[in-house]
């Protein structure tokens, strides 16, 4: 298997929303962008799926020295032999790399945040810096597209957060801040029980209202002549958007059960994003 080929599987195999959007770029872009989110996957995964912390974080170690070895131009593993031809083509820069082990070793340090100050920094090397990245590959022209990438990715990685509750409260893990959880009466304990009260909802609400606002804070941060090479962003954008807009048809019951898209609504959302150019 070329690291190519197991960069495409390991992107085909996640389910993600992100993979249909991936499949109208030219060649060179999808392969690009299919590299940088199977090591977003590979980095995820760790913590995911490591309970041993020790572990966990000597295999995130691991892939810094990796990351090096690639900028050094000799890469040992798949995702770094598939993700370095396009450092330098697409202006990758591997800060951003860094900072997304970064944001999966925050993981592995705390899982509550005392306010959204502190989950925006947390989003912004999960996502943000994904967000930036992707956009490079993308094609950008004018500067302001680095700050529509980064509100972008903050506004996937919200929607995320709000449907991934359940999800998250079963790894132990609270991503709404604390203050407010405790501004709408919600404790801690009922969303680590699967206890779906009317506070709940209303605290739910609120992040969906939030996490609107960023979707139109990106999109007015777009400009006008970057637009039809964002166009990938612009499908994500429009695939999460429905997620989030299907937790608030279910009535914000994240705790029980994790809303997912089918794969042809997926596919139907990007091929309708995509003709409007």
């Amino acid at each position: 298997m070329s690291p190519d080929e197991y960069c495409q599987q390991k992107a085909a195999q996640s389910g993600s929303s992100f993979y249909y959007s991936f499949l109208f770029l030219p060649q060179e872009k999808r392969r690009a962008i299919t590299a940088l989110y199977a090591f977003c996957r590979e980095v995820d995964d760790i913590v995911d799926e490591i309970a041993d912390d020790m572990v966990a974080r000597s295999k995130l170690a691991w892939w810094r020295k990796e990351l090096q070895a690639m900028l050094n131009g000799e890469p040992t593993h798949p995702v770094t032999k598939a993700m370095q031809p396009h450092m330098v083509t697409f202006d990758l820069q591997p800060q951003h790399l860094m900072a997304i082990i970064d944001g999966m070793e925050m993981d592995l340090n705390q899982s509550r945040y005392l306010d959204f100050n502190g989950l925006k920094n947390y989003c912004w090397h999960v996502a943000g810096v994904v967000g930036v990245l992707s956009a490079s590959i993308f094609g950008i022209s004018n500067p302001q597209t680095k700050d529509f990438a980064e509100k972008l990715g903050l506004a996937l990685q919200m929607t995320n957060i709000i449907r991934d509750v359940g999800e998250d409260a079963r790894k132990g893990r609270i991503y709404l801040p604390v203050n407010e959880l405790q501004q709408f009466q919600v404790k801690a304990a009922d969303i680590l029980n699967a206890r779906h009260t009317p506070e709940f909802t209303q605290l739910m609400q609120f992040q969906y209202e939030r996490a609107c606002q960023l979707y139109e804070d990106a999109m007015n941060t777009l400009p006008k002549e970057d637009r039809r090479a964002q166009r990938t962003g612009l499908m994500m954008a429009a695939i999460y958007r429905s997620v989030l807009e299907e937790v608030k048809l279910d009535g914000f019951r994240v705790l029980q059960h994790k809303i997912k898209l089918t794969p042809i609504r997926k596919l139907w959302l990007a091929w309708k994003t995509y003709i409007r150019g």
